[in-house]
């Protein structure tokens, strides 16, 4: 530790910009030791065969360049590395201060991305974030460099979030490329962007994103605050911050909204949501996040609106479809026959004929074969995945069905509540309904209607006291807010929804002045 402790200083820096430094006080200075420098490098990165050293001469000093292989580009690098030694033949040229370190750090590198740093710490971090460290013997500052190469996925549709009319680009792992794309929708001064470095290993970067003058201060003081508190060694995906951030763990249901599309993010920046930007994760989270959220898409605003509140009603009946088919079929079957007309009732009776388990069996059996197939198709090869899935659920359930080992109409009801459970717009949120969908089974086999009816009411009580930041997951139905009705569970043509959601509480609650919404009428 001693030569980190030899390049310490007392002497103040402050920034003034991207290429200005101004010196808050004066003392003797620690002339730099490039040996010790040398040495406490080395034993920072160890034998990591992607750290290089690179010596030679500068003007009439000597000195050393560090860098990371793996994090720079190597074409600039060779640029810049034949600059930087470039003037070691020429006439002398004394550099004796910080001022005219500052000066040749800006003749030689442009001063784009150039920083002047004074401890260890700093050097390594900025080697880590893809810059070369330049130490020049002499001074007790060195100079780093941005070269971070530029490789990055290519912006291509979202696989998860697909729309017919709509824009086609999606996020990728790139935070910046992705801040990039909202920017290009939102062209204001007061999108604002903060940045977090969480994660004590992986020190991963994490944007937190609002409009000035729309979000509520205090929920944005709160987003911010949660962020600041997060201390974990790594942070690798936005579902690490997601859980660390929520309201609530112990729940099925999401409380942010994620998403890979910026016209998504874009639109609801402009409603007073926040949104939080993951550095290697092409899925942002938006909040305050609510459970009509997740029924909507980009999509019903850029259809005419009797068409996007047919399609969202849709969404609705499919989530229930999904999420209570199967356990309705083993409650009527099990306690419940009366339910049915005689004749689907014997007709149900006559497939059922010969099938060895009572139909809360049948159900579970199916419902995890089901699943199992689901899962093999995502982690298999796209090459053979869909094609396993589909062979898969036809072979079986044909061959299990003429053996007698469940019935015809279980097939049709579980293929219907797989079909139905596709429709969410939101992995996460069906998730959720797939896991209740097996409590419901089971609570319908011992308790038939009556406990489906108890479960479904003990859903809707969890819900209610739902908060994400602060705000009802239940919102704008429990509590009822008239005035967000127009954007529930119907679309209202798009000049009429003059205002934003009133649970969110935005500072600038007019979103459509008057004056446009009747020429938009004319």
């Amino acid at each position: 530790m001693a030569p980190i402790n030899r390049m310490r200083k007392s002497r103040v820096l402050k920034k003034l910009g991207s290429n200005n430094y101004g010196i808050e006080e004066k003392e003797k200075e620690k002339r730099l030791d490039l040996k010790d420098l040398r040495q406490s490098m080395i034993q920072s990165f160890g034998n990591s065969s992607d750290f290089k050293v690179v010596e030679g001469k500068v003007r009439n000093r000597e000195g050393i360049i560090f860098y990371l292989e793996s994090m720079i580009d190597s074409k600039t690098m060779i640029v810049t590395t034949s600059q930087f030694f470039s003037r070691a033949g020429e006439e002398k040229i004394w550099m004796d201060s910080i001022e005219d370190l500052d000066h040749f750090c800006k003749e030689a590198f442009g001063g784009s991305g150039c920083q002047i740093h004074s401890s260890l710490d700093e050097m390594i971090l900025a080697m880590i974030d893809g810059a070369v460290v330049v130490a020049i013997s002499g001074f007790d500052h060195s100079i780093s460099v941005n070269m971070g190469n530029n490789e990055k996925r290519s912006i291509t549709e979202p696989s998860t979030q697909t729309v017919i009319r709509g824009p086609k680009d999606g996020f990728i792992e790139s935070v910046l490329t992705n801040i990039s794309l909202i920017r290009r929708r939102i062209k204001n001064p007061k999108l604002r962007f903060e940045r977090f470095i969480i994660g004590t290993d992986t020190r991963t970067s994490v944007y937190m994103g609002y409009v000035h003058g729309i979000a509520n201060e205090a929920i944005i003081q709160e987003v911010r605050n949660r962020l600041e508190k997060i201390n974990v060694s790594a942070v690798f995906e936005s579902g690490n911050i997601e859980e660390l951030i929520s309201d609530k763990t112990f729940t099925l249901f999401p409380l942010a909204l994620n998403t890979e599309r910026p016209d998504t993010v874009a639109s609801n920046l402009m409603d007073g949501k926040i949104v939080i930007m993951v550095d290697g994760s092409p899925f942002s989270l938006l909040v305050p996040a609510v459970f009509v959220n997740f029924f909507e898409i980009s999509e019903d605003y850029y259809q005419p609106f009797f068409l996007g509140t047919f399609l969202r009603f849709i969404r609705y009946l499919s989530f229930m479809i999904a999420l209570i088919t199967p356990s309705v079929y083993v409650g009527i079957l099990t306690f419940h026959h009366e339910l049915l007309p005689t004749t689907l009732l014997l007709s149900i009776i006559a497939q059922r004929e010969g099938v060895p388990f009572p139909a809360v069996v049948e159900v579970l059996l199916m419902e995890i074969t089901f699943e199992i197939l689901r899962e093999a198709g995502v982690r298999m090869p796209k090459a053979v995945g869909q094609m396993v899935s589909i062979v898969g659920a036809l072979v079986i359930g044909q061959a299990a069905a003429e053996a007698g080992i469940i019935s015809n109409i279980m097939i049709i009801i579980v293929a219907i509540t797989a079909i139905a459970n596709f429709v969410s717009p939101t992995y996460s949120f069906a998730a959720a309904s797939r896991l209740l969908r097996f409590l419901l089974i089971l609570a319908a086999s011992v308790l038939g209607l009556y406990g489906v009816l108890i479960v479904l009411i003990f859903m809707v009580a969890h819900l209610c006291s739902l908060r994400s930041f602060g705000v009802p997951y239940l919102s704008p139905v429990a509590p009822f807010i008239l005035g967000d009705q127009k954007d529930v569970f119907v679309r209202f043509p798009f000049w009429a929804m003059k205002n934003r959601p009133k649970y969110l509480r935005a500072e600038s609650e007019i979103k459509l002045r008057r004056t446009v919404s009747l020429l938009l009428r004319r």
